[in-house]
């Protein structure tokens, strides 16, 4: 593979960043890592002094030791070199972006007493046993991103080990195997404040109520929704944020137009509902009377031009008595 370089390209207005990273790199890394990769190339820029941990934890308004993880993923990756000043909690590493990086795994020696906690912490027995169900419920060996996003869940989300274990297996369940999608789902719980497996539950309990409800309103009995049809229902309650009702409405309307189901026709009727910045039934009711409205008029239109097309018509005269003789001629 070949090797990246953080490359200064005296652009002090732009920050140049190689297909390469994209290509090889930004998929499999945590969001916030990527964001400390970047504030670090954006820095390269200028001649300035080197960026310490506490500065880019207070730019990037994250932890310290958010920062201390990114920059040792980014040694690990060989795309990052930095220098420690010590191994006092006073002495944070400088970091010092490199135009040759060299792949060289950190030593205990060389990390800071903030990274050699979370060593001690990934060495804990609830830990360890979280790491081996997770490998049980994806069928595969855990992948360094894969434990990444998993400490990240622990660490920085604060997430038990009993609540990653049911979002693993509740990601699994529904035919979600893959970490970022699973991390998707786990800032999701974290954003809706979701903290026991309870109140996991009780939110999925919800999700699903609304699936079936949907499979309901097409017909659809006895029998789970596909993998495609999760996606439209997920893009209606997210994207669009309708709520059940709204939903329900235009599988009614699906269903009275074209009589058999079909998620595609459903999801062409809520994006003009959405474009139209429908909220609830009672702006449907309104956009409904407009739309009557409309058409009434454009009724109207052609039947007026229509008239004024046959009154236009030039009209001509007959001398009868002259046509008469001419036929009596013949």
């Amino acid at each position: 593979m070949r090797k990246l370089t953080l490359t200064n390209h005296v652009q002090y207005n732009t920050t140049v960043l190689e297909n390469e990273f994209i290509d090889r790199h930004m998929a499999k890394a945590n969001g916030e890592y990527v964001k400390v990769y970047l504030l670090l190339l954006r820095h390269m820029s200028v001649n300035s002094v080197p960026l310490s941990v506490s500065e880019i934890a207070d730019f990037l308004e994250c932890t310290e030791k958010d920062v201390i993880r990114a920059l040792n993923y980014w040694k690990k990756e060989g795309l990052l070199e930095y220098e420690s000043l010590g191994e006092t909690s006073a002495s944070i590493p400088s970091v010092l972006p490199s135009d040759k990086p060299k792949v060289v795994p950190p030593s205990p020696e060389s990390l800071t007493a903030e990274v050699q906690d979370i060593q001690k912490y990934r060495s804990r027995k609830e830990f360890k046993e979280l790491l081996f169900v997770a490998e049980q419920y994806l069928g595969k060996t855990l992948s360094a991103t894969d434990i990444n996003a998993i400490t990240y869940f622990y660490e920085s989300l604060h997430m038990s080990a009993d609540l990653i274990e049911y979002l693993i297996e509740y990601c699994v369940e529904n035919g979600h195997k893959s970490i970022h999608y699973i991390q998707k789902v786990a800032l999701s719980w974290h954003d809706q404040d979701i903290k026991t497996v309870d109140q996991a539950k009780t939110s999925s309990l919800l999700y699903n109520k609304n699936c079936y409800s949907i499979l309901n309103a097409y017909g659809i009995k006895g029998r789970a929704p596909a993998a495609s049809e999760i996606a439209f229902i997920r893009k209606w309650n997210e994207e669009y944020a309708f709520t059940l009702d709204i939903i329900l409405e235009a599988c009614n309307r699906t269903m009275n137009a074209i009589h058999q189901p079909s998620f595609d026709y459903t999801d062409s009727i809520l994006r003009k509902w959405h474009e139209n910045n429908v909220h609830n039934l009672n702006d449907i009711t309104a956009l409904d009377a407009h739309f009557t409205k409309e058409k009434e008029r454009r009724k109207k239109q052609p039947a007026k031009a229509a008239a004024n097309k046959f009154n236009n018509f030039e009209s001509r005269s007959y001398d009868m008595n002259d046509l008469e003789r001419k036929l009596v001629q013949q």
